[in-house]
């Protein structure tokens, strides 16, 4: 960019062709009363040509939540979250996306006559929801006008004329995230109105008629005029109008009376460098400190400070669990409406869709009823209920909602609804076993109780998260098969025998699901995906995902049925889950260890209640009126494998033990101890892999 200094002298030089002769009387400080003259007559010019703004936004002075627009010295109002931020020209303004907007009442605006200007500088930190103005004056009876930013990052500069809005559009991803863009929009009747990105003319449009001006309507900066629905929806009647904001900075805010030349324009683009605007790329909530260790532990994760402090919580609302020797987390988050999310090394995401049901009398208008669409947690929480060195146990207590904030088919006479309990029982090896249940009579319509959702992160693409080959599928019989994308090869859209599904995440630890024997499966690939979940507040049962600006959920698929059981008035299923770095084949023994637990006999002062699949453990129960050494053999086989078995051990009566493994000490092994207010129990958790018998003493702390 060329100061004023410079550009007068390259205009005089330009005008006389003697850049010689300037140049010897600059360098000699020769200032001929020629070239001053000349100077004085081009500065003069000059400044009759600059354009004078009737209202401008700089944002250099805010003071209780106002900011005082600098060319009338009044103060609007500055509404919801924001913050000062560095701007193009020393300070500007960060937009939280969710609540932030400047309102400006209608009897302080400038009317426009037949022409005018709009002008800003903006960085965004992600696309917003729909079209939303940087700049607006509209109202409902079309009239007015309004600077805008879509959802794709296009721009547009539209006008009411003749009772319609008259757009001047560019094209997607005009507008790139985290980096300063400088708006312009003139507008003049009888030639045209232009839109200019960056100090270039990207579009223009005829026009000949006169605005259409409003009598009462305020000027809103950075928001929605009134609610709107998001873009890209999937079910319109799933999905609530809404408020929706720019999320970035805005700058320098400017309207003149009078339309810019386009080299006017350009030289507004180049009054200021550009520099890097502070906004950092987003990333899903990361952990500081990682434990190499099995633990479980109440925290407080951070998303972005605009998202983050919408959150109406204290400390401690969330869940991670870590696991031995593994970077891998498990983690129970507000974002994700805190059903349990699998995190690898890289932080590639999974996680999974709760009960949901739809399409049931009149509640068939609202859409899906799920975990997904409750974006505040009113109906979803999580608690640690179990934690020791051996094992967690994380309580997940849901009630589906629709978009509409609605619950399930609730009692006409008591209220009472559909209620979803949730058991994740979490290991030191990277497992967990979730346990879904529910009362029998509650849900009726439709019926999902699984379905994988694979999650990426903001700017990351399918392709970047999993190979081509990006599930693989197989049964208890190690018959195994590869899901591929392109071309789509697909075991299905129908439903098969498959018991285990990997996800190929491009990461050494990747995502797997083991059913019971009798599951249902099927496979399919639904495309981009869809960003209405997981951190979005929008009130949407379905959104298309079509840029990469924000988390979305992938593939929706697989999906399965899996056994349900009965017991009393209660129905429920139950999974292994985990991530490691086994591969399909590994997956299935590991599998197997569960599904086909191996027979348990135990000695005689204690009573084997078996293996509980729900927990992942086998049940024994102290019978003696004092602590005991405990005899165990695991009968081991090929078809039983053993990997990594738990003991819940009731009624312990000592404080804690020590493990033997074929009559030797085994280190490998964790013990906790659980203190009920019925008594003493034991968990102990061994790492051991075997296809043969294994017995195991478990002697109490104290015995002698």
């Amino acid at each position: 960019m060329k100061s004023n200094y410079l550009w007068f002298c390259e205009s005089y030089a330009t005008s006389k062709g003697d850049f010689g002769t300037l140049n010897r009387s600059l360098k000699h400080g020769k200032w001929t009363l020629k070239i001053l003259l000349t100077l004085a007559l081009m500065l003069s010019s000059s400044m009759a040509m600059a354009q004078t703004p009737v209202m401008t936004w700089d944002f250099e002075t805010i003071k209780d939540g106002q900011v005082i627009e600098k060319t009338s010295q009044i103060a609007d109002v500055i509404e919801g979250n924001f913050e000062v931020a560095k701007g193009i020209h020393r300070q500007g303004l960060r937009l939280d996306g969710f609540t932030t907007r400047i309102i400006r009442p209608e009897k302080n605006i400038h009317k426009p006559g037949s022409e005018f200007t709009l002008e800003a500088w903006l960085a965004l930190g992600e696309y917003p929801l729909g079209w939303c103005p940087i700049l607006t004056t509209e109202s409902d009876e079309i009239k007015g006008y309004r600077l805008l930013i879509g959802p794709y990052g296009q721009v547009s500069f539209e006008a009411a004329i003749s009772e319609q809005w008259v757009a001047c559009t560019t094209a997607n991803e005009t507008m790139p995230l985290r980096t300063w863009m400088h708006i312009a929009a003139t507008y003049k009747v009888g030639e045209a109105m232009t839109l200019y990105v960056n100090g270039k003319a990207i579009r223009s449009v005829p026009i000949t008629s006169a605005l259409t001006w409003p009598k009462k309507a305020n000027g809103v900066i950075g928001m929605v005029a009134a609610p709107a629905r998001p873009s890209d929806t999937i079910r319109t009647w799933g999905t609530m109008k809404d408020y929706f904001g720019l999320d970035g900075i805005i700058d320098e805010i400017m309207v003149f009376d009078t339309a810019m030349t386009a080299d006017q324009v350009k030289r507004e683009f180049e009054k200021y460098p550009v520099t890097t605007p502070d906004i950092a790329p987003r990333k899903l909530p990361t952990v500081e400190k990682h434990t190499d260790s099995f633990g479980v532990f109440y925290t407080k994760l951070k998303y972005y400070p605009g998202w983050d402090k919408l959150w109406r919580v204290d400390d401690d609302p969330d869940i991670v669990a870590f696991f031995d020797n593994s970077p891998v987390k498990l983690i129970f988050w507000r974002g994700i409406r805190y059903g349990a999310a699998w995190v690898s090394e890289n932080e590639n995401w999974m996680t999974d869709q709760s009960l949901e049901t739809w399409g049931y009398g009149k509640n068939d208008i609202e859409g899906c009823f799920e975990h997904m669409q409750d974006r505040h947690c009113r109906f979803s929480h999580v608690r640690m209920i179990e934690s020791n060195a051996a094992r967690a146990v994380v309580h997940w207590r849901y009630a589906p909602v629709s978009a509409h904030g609605h619950t399930w088919l609730p009692d006409p006479k008591t209220g009472w609804e559909c209620w979803v309990d949730e058991y994740y029982t979490i290991y030191p090896d990277g497992s967990a076993i979730r346990k879904m249940s529910w009362n029998k009579g509650t849900t009726n319509g439709g019926l999902q109780l699984q379905e994988t959702l694979p999650v990426t992160q903001p700017g990351q693409s399918n392709d970047q998260l999993f190979e081509n080959d990006y599930v693989h599928v197989a049964d208890y019989d190690y018959n195994t098969t590869a899901v591929t994308v392109v071309p789509q090869k697909r075991p299905s859209d129908w439903k098969n025998d498959f018991t285990i599904q990997q996800f190929n995440y491009k990461s050494k630890n990747k995502p797997f699901i083991c059913f019971e024997p009798g599951n249902r499966m099927g496979v399919r690939w639904i495309g981009d995906g869809y960003n209405h979940f997981p951190v979005n507040q929008n009130r949407s049962d379905g959104r298309w995902r079509k840029t990469l600006d924000r988390p979305s959920h992938t593939t929706s698929s697989p999906c399965s049925d899996p056994v349900i059981h009965e017991q009393g008035d209660r129905l429920s299923w139950y999974a292994l889950y985990g991530m490691n770095a086994m591969n399909i084949t590994e997956l299935v023994t590991f599998g197997r260890s569960w599904a086909y637990a191996p027979e348990i006999v135990t000695s005689s002062d204690f009573l084997s209640n078996g293996y509980d699949r729900s927990q992942r453990c086998y049940q024994i129960e102290n019978r003696s009126e004092k602590a005991s050494q405990l005899e165990i053999n695991l009968k081991g086989s090929k078809d039983s494998p053993i990997a990594n078995p738990a003991f819940y051990i009731k009624n312990w009566k000592a404080n804690g033990a020590r493990v033997l493994v074929n009559g030797k000490v085994y280190p490998d092994a964790k013990v906790g101890i659980n203190r009920k207010l019925e008594g003493t129990d034991l968990v102990v958790f061994v790492n051991i892999s075997k296809m043969a018998p294994v017995n195991l003493t478990i002697v109490p702390a104290d015995f002698k």
